[in-house]
């Protein structure tokens, strides 16, 4: 392995945990597991700025360290000391984790090293339990839903999310409890109250709740009772309040381009703008630190969207109105717009899944293809930007099958100009700004399409090739 290969995979940046419990980046450098002249193994980072030690830290055989989403390690040392290394790869990770777990005796496999055990949870053994088994089936609890208790609510949740086993225990509460639904309760007397104070303390509670990073307790904070709510209270950031229930309310309309007679199909989808939403509008911009730690966030919209996929890909008889009314001739203007548009998004959510092959022969089998060609020849922006993109998602993943679809449409019947292929490059040369993306994307897509490097089949460069020379440049 080559030093600068050794370099990257030991790069790592220091965060530490501040009194406003978030991380502060303390700075890049490489990390070393080194023995200290008392052949105690400890972490030293050293900055790749100066040269100056960032972190010395003994690898104690008693502390918990954590090993968080492939590329983290987090532990504390003392009482008020929360450290977290975020690595530039995985497999340093791994080697440091080894290390680490070494000399704590523990398989590498593990997530985390030691359960952890607060003063608070100590008890006499006297019942047979020590400690640490304590601690384990100890449910944490919370102070009553007060408006006067809130602020003590706000350290307590803080430092449960600051710490794996005690996160665990405060999700166990809030699953086995009505807790939530009492903090939406005293949410609603606040805003009544005009209450800042107690409003702004219950923004950080549901923020701190939102970082726990767990899916089940997104399923109760996200319920389809709670949603609103909880956007609601994330209004409420005390550096200035942002009214996202009046845009969702009344400026970001759901529009039905074709009905849905599933219910459940159309509430997920609510569900889904709106988590989405909440990562993009209500949390403050994330660090490096909290891209890791909303993960599930993320998987939970992803899920969603995979979900409304299926949904509607197995729904036969919308597939079928869809591209019929795309085709249609006497479909409006607008109508086919939204149409388009929905396809569109349709198209560019699937293809980020591992579902695109199945969702690519649903398009192929409801006439995709022959569509593309309708609306390429539309003059209207955005339905041709719709084409566009169900032609992106077959020729960078299935081209064949578009080279297919060309050479057989190449029959006596078809008037060169009402090609696919052709209407591509008419569409590229009477573009009315070339330098923007939809003529670019049309060159890139005509590239795969004929060079024959990009066709595995000789067969098809000595019939594919031959058929477009003599249709397109005849």
């Amino acid at each position: 392995m080559g030093s600068s290969e050794a370099s990257t995979r030991r790069r790592v940046k220091l965060y530490m945990l501040n009194d406003e419990r978030q991380w502060d980046d303390k700075g890049t450098g490489h990390v070393s597991a080194l023995y200290t002249e008392q052949e105690n193994m400890a972490l030293v980072v050293i900055s790749e700025t100066d040269g100056s030690y960032l972190l010395e830290s003994k690898i104690q055989p008693d502390t918990a360290y954590q090993k968080q989403q492939e590329t983290l390690i987090v532990w504390s040392e003392g009482e008020n000391m929360d450290l977290a290394l975020s690595f530039q790869e995985k497999v340093g990770c791994d080697d440091v984790w080894e290390k680490i777990c070494a000399v704590q005796g523990k398989d590498p496999s593990v997530e985390i090293t030691q359960e952890v055990v607060d003063e608070s949870d100590d008890v006499d053994d006297t019942d047979g339990y020590t400690p640490t088994m304590m601690q384990s089936i100890q449910p944490l609890s919370l102070p009553p839903c007060e408006l006067s208790r809130l602020e003590e609510v706000v350290d307590l949740v803080s430092q449960a999310v600051a710490s794996p086993p005690k996160r665990e225990r405060l999700v166990a509460f809030l699953e086995s409890t009505n807790y939530l639904h009492q903090l939406v309760d005293v949410f609603h007397k606040a805003e009544d109250l005009e209450d800042m104070e107690s409003l702004h303390h219950l923004y950080e509670i549901m923020r701190q709740l939102i970082l726990v990073n767990k899916h089940s307790l997104y399923e109760s904070l996200f319920a389809d009772d709670m949603l609103l709510d909880v956007i609601g209270i994330l209004e409420y950031n005390p550096s200035g309040r942002t009214k996202h229930r009046d845009f969702l309310r009344n400026k970001a309309t759901f529009k039905e381009v074709l009905p849905l007679h599933n219910t459940d199909l159309v509430t997920k989808i609510h569900q889904t703008y709106r988590v989405q939403y909440i990562q993009d509008c209500c949390l403050p911009p994330p660090c490096l630190f909290d891209e890791h730690t909303l993960s599930q966030l993320k998987a939970f919209v992803s899920i969603n969207k995979m979900e409304i996929i299926r949904a509607l890909q197995e729904d036969e008889e919308f597939m079928c109105r869809l591209f019929t009314r795309l085709k249609a001739a006497d479909t409006d203007l607008t109508h086919r717009r939204d149409l388009s548009l929905f396809v569109k998004e349709f198209c560019n959510i699937s293809i980020q899944t591992d579902q695109k092959e199945s969702f690519l022969s649903c398009l192929l089998q409801h006439g995709a293809l022959r569509t593309a060609e309708v609306l390429l020849a539309i003059d209207d922006r955005d339905i041709k930007s719709a084409a566009l993109e169900i032609l992106q998602a077959f020729i960078e993943h299935q081209p064949s099958v578009v080279r297919e679809y060309v050479f057989r449409e190449t029959a006596p019947f078809r008037k060169d100009d009402e090609l696919l292929i052709n209407l591509m490059i008419s569409q590229l040369l009477t573009d009315p700004d070339p330098e923007l993306s939809d003529a670019f994307l049309l060159g890139y897509m005509l590239r795969i399409l004929i060079d024959p490097d990009n066709m595995n089949n000789s067969g098809v460069v000595s019939h594919f090739l031959p058929c477009i020379f003599m249709h397109v440049f005849d």
